[in-house]
């Protein structure tokens, strides 16, 4: 695997000497905002990690490596790159195969922050089971990832445009342990309450790492989804978000839009209806997601002595 990864000097630095590490997502960077607004919101959240004690580990893969941590000019080609693949489970291997430069979703970062021995990762909101699921069976490689991979995922919940009820659902069935973090309900990305209870809450960064290495002594697969709720300031409450986000929604059924093309449409058009209040909500709750893995981390590197 050695031959594979590729530590940018910050994490390796942190792995000799034994510091917590947080890996982070790529297609925010590539797939999610315009540059040089991508990395600087991506320089943002590496300082968030770093200013709560603990080393960023952005990841990405470019010229057949795993890249573990970018240094500032990958970065930047990175945010200007054309033509990024947006990777998940099945075509991370492809993508190495082919030389080519792929930006990590939450499922394919799970998979390399793993083999790079990184516990910890802090994302925005992960996929989940699309609504009409039911007749198109489209259903986000994030869920069944959790149910394999051994990584802690702080997010702000399922995003709001997703059946949140089946994808909690199908959390249960795949033994994810799902942890509203210092509430009762199951937030919803740019709203703080979805209106479900979550099936567990924890209220420390403590009890979150202790959980997980409690999970790895009991043999148990998978990781853990930690529901962050954005930050008061920065909510759009449910009430106001959920109108835009069925007309999102309507739009993208009357014009075919489908499959992958389906997110990043309606991410878009709720930027464009919200007059980029869901951007900036956005980038405030990875911020805050970003505080707490690195909390998580630093717990787990404590506990393990």
């Amino acid at each position: 695997m050695i031959d594979l990864l590729q530590f940018s000097p910050e994490v390796a630095m942190a792995r000799a000497e034994g510091v917590a590490i947080v890996a982070l997502e790529s297609t925010i960077i590539t797939h999610g905002m315009p540059f040089p607004q991508n990395v600087e919101a991506a320089r943002r959240v590496e300082a968030e990690v770093r200013a709560h004690g603990a080393v960023p580990a952005t990841i990405a893969i470019m010229g057949g490596r795993i890249l573990i941590g970018l240094t500032d000019q990958q970065l930047d080609a990175l945010g200007q790159a054309q033509d990024v693949m947006k990777l998940s489970r099945a075509d991370l291997a492809a993508c190495l195969v082919m030389g080519k430069t792929g930006a990590t979703t939450v499922a394919a970062t799970m998979i390399c922050a793993h083999l790079a021995g990184i516990d910890v990762f802090a994302t925005g909101g992960i996929g989940g089971v699309h609504r009409g699921a039911e007749t198109s069976f489209d259903i986000s490689a994030d869920l069944p990832e959790l149910g394999d991979t051994a990584v802690t995922v702080v997010a702000a919940g399922a995003k709001a445009i997703l059946d949140l009820p089946k994808t909690l659902e199908y959390l249960e069935t795949r033994g994810v342990p799902v942890i509203a973090f210092g509430q009762d309900d199951f937030p919803a990305f740019w709203s703080r309450s979805s209106g479900l209870k979550s099936p567990l809450r924890m209220d420390s960064a403590a009890e979150i790492a202790a959980s997980q290495l409690m999970r790895t002594r009991l043999g148990l697969p998978g990781g853990q989804l930690v529901a962050n709720p954005i930050p008061l300031d920065a909510e759009i409450a449910r009430a106001e978000i959920m109108p835009v986000i069925e007309t999102a929604l309507a739009e993208a059924e009357a014009q075919g839009i489908a499959a992958k093309a389906v997110t990043p449409f309606l991410l878009q058009r709720i930027f464009e209806l919200t007059d980029g209040r869901s951007l900036a909500s956005n980038i405030a709750l990875v911020l805050n997601n970003a505080r707490l893995a690195a909390a998580i981390a630093r717990e787990i590197v404590t506990l393990r002595g």
